[in-house]
């Protein structure tokens, strides 16, 4: 994924990594955000980078209206989502062909994270708002592939021990 500006992708990685599973609304809009700027290209042939962004934004409002008004409907719209992105991310790491599947690999992924994050909330938001962090982060810097991908894992690492802890202190309270 491309912003325009990369350090707003840093920026909101950043906050979704480290508090992805207590600003749910900020996650599912991140992730609506993160759909829009990748399907922008599929649904239109090369779109300006303003029709990107306003389809990008606008997939992202309804992600946060949703995660505020329907939290069980936007839950399986966010693990749809993300899960979908994660898959597809994925399938472009291992397989050069990957392009020939990604309506399909979209779905499959989609409804693994729709359905893990309704079963498992609070440990697949943990898990899925750190990689999506992670993943925002590492988009918005270059790096060689081995560094990015040293990066990327320590990252999602780090977001899940911190949420996962921030979680047990607030149970413990």
């Amino acid at each position: 994924m491309k912003f325009p500006v990369p350090i707003i992708g840093l920026i909101i990685g950043a906050v979704i990594l480290l508090f992805g599973r207590k600003l749910f609304w900020l996650f599912v809009a991140a992730v609506g955000f993160a759909a829009g700027v990748e399907f922008a290209p599929h649904l239109i042939h090369e779109p300006s980078p303003l029709l990107a962004l306003t389809f990008a934004l606008v997939l992202g409002f309804v992600g946060a209206l949703l995660a505020i008004f329907l939290q069980k409907i936007a839950i399986a719209v966010a693990g749809f989502l993300a899960g979908g992105k994660l898959a597809v991310a994925i399938a472009a790491s291992f397989f050069v062909q990957y392009a020939h599947y990604v309506g399909i690999t979209f779905v499959i992924g989609g409804i693994i994270g729709a359905l893990l994050l309704l079963v498992l909330f609070d440990w697949a938001l943990i898990i899925l708002s750190s990689v999506v962090g992670a993943h925002l982060i590492q988009n918005a810097m270059v790096l060689p592939q081995s560094g990015s991908t040293i990066l990327f894992v320590g990252l999602a690492a780090i977001g899940v021990i911190v949420q996962a802890a921030s979680m047990r202190g607030s149970r413990a309270a």
